[in-house]
């Protein structure tokens, strides 16, 4: 009889126990992204963010094992983020409506990154000192592939209606054949039936759109261009012609 009773408390004292560890995780990702808008990947610190929790840097240790391992946790988290951004976007529209579904997601990650820079740079800049990319597979890399997943879902719609002629794999080099091979499986495209031409369409689509986002995300162009919105706009109808899709103004 005392046994059966203590065990449900048992249960509680053990869930209790994982919703405050689970607080405490997201009270450290909050402050953690407060310093990296604020003073950047560099300026986010595990003793900095103890101080101001009032703990020790060796106490965060039981909740991250390493600063990588929290900044890869806010970099899954960020993945997220954007992909509920380009989700709603897409879902804005009807089903069938593909090609204003891809202007929504494509005006949706420029939207997205543009309010959040700091955050679009620790997803998709270039590796630093600071953080050396060992986070790119586990939980983020997951979290990347189902953002990738909602663009994948709208290309393989324009494959299957044939809105575009696909190249001919023996157009590409051998070399490019393995990097685009090597692209879809990290990216979590499937390849069974998707021609290597394919996603050669679908990588220079992409590199092109974000090359501009990163142009306008880290202000290359800012002076002569402190709104590259315009930009954004003319470009997109070259890059969507490519693959079938008609342009309609915002």
């Amino acid at each position: 009889m005392h046994v059966e009773e203590d065990k449900p408390t048992a249960t509680a004292a053990l869930s209790r126990r994982e919703r405050v560890r689970e607080a405490t995780s997201q009270e450290i990702k909050q402050i953690a992204r407060r310093h990296l808008v604020e003073q950047g990947p560099p300026g986010v610190s595990l003793r900095a963010i103890a101080r101001e929790m009032g703990m020790t840097a060796p106490g965060l240790y039981r909740y991250f094992n390493s600063l990588d391992d929290l900044l890869s946790s806010l970099t899954a988290d960020f993945f997220t983020e954007l992909a509920e951004a380009v989700t709603a976007a897409d879902r804005s529209l009807p089903h069938d409506d593909v090609d204003g579904r891809i202007l929504a997601s494509l005006r949706a990650l420029r939207t997205w990154a543009l309010a959040n820079r700091a955050e679009f740079a620790l997803m998709f800049g270039p590796p630093g000192p600071h953080h050396h990319r060992d986070h790119e597979r586990g939980a983020t890399l997951e979290a990347g592939q189902r953002f990738a997943a909602i663009f994948f879902a709208l290309f393989d719609r324009l494959l299957r209606e044939r809105r575009f002629e696909v190249p001919d794999e023996a157009e590409l080099s051998p070399v490019l054949c393995r990097q685009l091979e090597a692209f879809a499986e990290q990216t979590g495209f499937a390849t069974e039936n998707v021609p290597l031409g394919a996603l050669h369409v679908l990588t220079s689509c992409w590199v092109r759109i974000y090359g501009l986002v990163c142009m306008e995300v880290f202000e290359h162009l800012s002076f002569v261009m402190p709104d590259m919105e315009p930009l954004f706009e003319a470009e997109l109808p070259g890059i969507l012609r490519t693959v079938g899709v008609t342009y309609r103004a915002p």
